[in-house]
């Protein structure tokens, strides 16, 4: 049987689709990277910070806008302060008061102290008449009992000494009181110390929520959003910015568990991104996870899912980033490559062509 040219026409064509197919096919697999690399799908990444205010209060002004760069340090807004004011000055009131307390407290003690001594004194000059007193009457004794000296005499004497004696002991007792009353002169001032102490402490967590009232960036970034408004009630921990550190950009990405035992922290991945498909940007392994986990729904297809996958982050060059920071944006889509045989050499298309 014979088969006519028209009937083979659409046969050969056929043939030849399938062929150029399969060379074509062969000729992409060619180039591929190989069976010492390996690749997953992530996204740029970046820390955020949330600018937010320690205490509850209204927002006085927010200074940026959403995309600006900032320095570590840069105020960003400033909170209503007038209440705090109020608090430093009536601390600030209270210090000087405890002040002047204390001040009073040392006048107090030197005077009771001065008192002291002259109690002392006192006591002095009471002993020494007593004495006087108890010689005259022994004197006094002797004479009557020779005669020379009448009963009237010896019982002057007498009482004299007994009351040289009672104003010795009274004496003695103004010098207790004296003392007492230094003891607690001194105790005086010791309250009035710690209120100083006290009140400078007040001070000082016043003056630390008025210095918290003006929101600072902790680090170099990029304003991502504001979210809230001048003249906006916030409770204590109330968000007013967001805010991007692009000095710690990465991609987070899933490996299979038969290249996730293979990489290690360091080691070298090549990044392309969806937006930049003709760049390799640098960056290296910084963290594997170190259990495997099932891979998320939005990675791969259906069968790929049902594998247990290890978590990588791969972090940017940070001196990279800083020559960059006005292209760095977070979210955007790419595949991380990395090389799992140290033999094998990075194939052209992979090759880094961002200088560092």
């Amino acid at each position: 049987m014979q088969i006519s040219a028209r009937k083979l026409i659409p046969t050969l064509i056929v043939i030849a689709v399938v062929a150029g197919g399969y060379f074509g096919w062969r000729q992409i697999a060619d180039r591929g990277p190989g069976d010492g690399f390996v690749s997953g799908n992530g996204r740029i990444e970046a820390t955020e910070i949330d600018i937010a205010t320690r205490l509850p209060g209204r927002v006085q002004d927010v200074l940026v806008q959403d995309g600006d760069f900032v320095a570590a340090g840069q105020t960003l807004a400033h909170m209503q302060i007038d209440t705090l004011q109020a608090q430093r000055n009536e601390a600030q009131a209270q210090h000087q008061q405890a002040i002047n307390a204390e001040a009073s407290a040392r006048a107090q003690i030197a005077l009771r102290e001065s008192d002291q001594s002259t109690a002392v004194a006192v006591v002095a000059q009471r002993e020494s008449e007593l004495d006087a007193a108890n010689r005259r009457l022994t004197r006094s004794q002797t004479l009557s009992k020779e005669g020379a000296s009448s009963m009237q005499e010896l019982d002057d004497d007498r009482a004299r000494v007994r009351s040289a004696q009672a104003a010795v002991a009274a004496a003695k007792a103004q010098v207790a009181a004296a003392a007492a009353a230094v003891t607690a002169a001194r105790a005086q001032q010791t309250g009035a110390q710690s209120a100083i102490t006290a009140a400078q402490a007040t001070i000082d967590r016043v003056q630390a929520d008025i210095n918290d009232s003006d929101l600072k960036a902790p680090r170099a970034g990029r304003v991502q959003f504001r979210a809230a408004q001048a003249g906006e009630v916030l409770g204590a921990g109330g968000r007013v910015l967001n805010m991007v550190d692009l000095s710690d950009v990465y991609m987070t990405f899933f490996l299979p568990t038969r290249a996730a035992g293979r990489v290690a922290l360091g080691q070298d991945v090549h990044i392309i991104l969806d937006a930049a498909p003709q760049r390799v940007i640098p960056a290296k392994v910084t963290f594997v996870s170190a259990t495997a986990q099932f891979t998320p729904k939005t990675v791969e297809t259906q069968s790929e899912r049902e594998k247990l996958m290890f978590r990588v982050r791969a972090q940017i060059d940070p001196e990279l980033l800083r020559q960059r920071l006005k292209y760095v944006k977070t979210g955007l889509p790419g595949v991380a490559w990395v090389k799992l045989d140290a033999h094998e050499e990075w194939p052209a298309h992979l090759q880094v062509n961002i200088a560092r």
